[in-house]
């Protein structure tokens, strides 16, 4: 079985040997089982670092380069019919922590009944969508992390109250 263990810079005109297609959820894991394009078993093994996205690079201990390809998901395609709106709908997902796709003229979420109800009654423009789904990484994407909530890198703020240190 390939094992996966780090992340690769290509230069130009180095080949590609293996490829690996990943939903969202599984590019934001840094260990998992997967299947390479070719058929073939890996085990993905990473140290913590950015979420995975389409195009990244990938090198497997035997020396395999492995290019990362961003699966077709169900998404919800999100458009208003001015960017004030699009902006007042981004804030509403934004306070819900929901990972987003930002693009020229709309929003992508994941697929989810509940707030498509919600987007339909803001006004929204919603329609279902199959495509790579690519969200932004947030303000804090470079290695800041809340403690055990490390599985759950699309959270930005903790809610439970700070410790008190002794004495205080």
């Amino acid at each position: 079985m390939l094992e996966i263990c780090d992340r690769h810079e290509s230069k130009p005109g180095e080949p590609i040997d293996e490829h690996l297609e990943l939903c969202f959820e599984l590019r934001q894991k840094r260990q998992f089982h997967c299947t390479l394009r070719s058929g073939d078993e890996a085990i993905v093994r990473l140290p913590r670092g950015p979420i995975l996205r389409g195009g990244d690079l990938l090198r497997a201990i035997d020396g395999t380069r492995v290019e990362i390809i961003a699966a077709p998901e169900r998404l919800l395609q999100i458009e208003s019919n001015d960017r004030g709106g699009l902006a007042r709908l981004a804030y509403h997902l934004g306070n819900r922590h929901v990972a987003v796709e930002v693009g020229e003229d709309c929003l992508r979420i994941a697929e989810d009944s509940v707030l498509e109800n919600m987007l339909v009654g803001l006004g929204a423009k919603v329609r279902r969508v199959v495509a790579p789904f690519e969200p932004e990484a947030g303000a804090y994407a470079s290695g800041h992390r809340h403690g055990e909530e490390l599985s759950q890198p699309g959270r930005i703020h903790e809610y439970a109250p700070k410790p008190v240190a002794s004495g205080q």
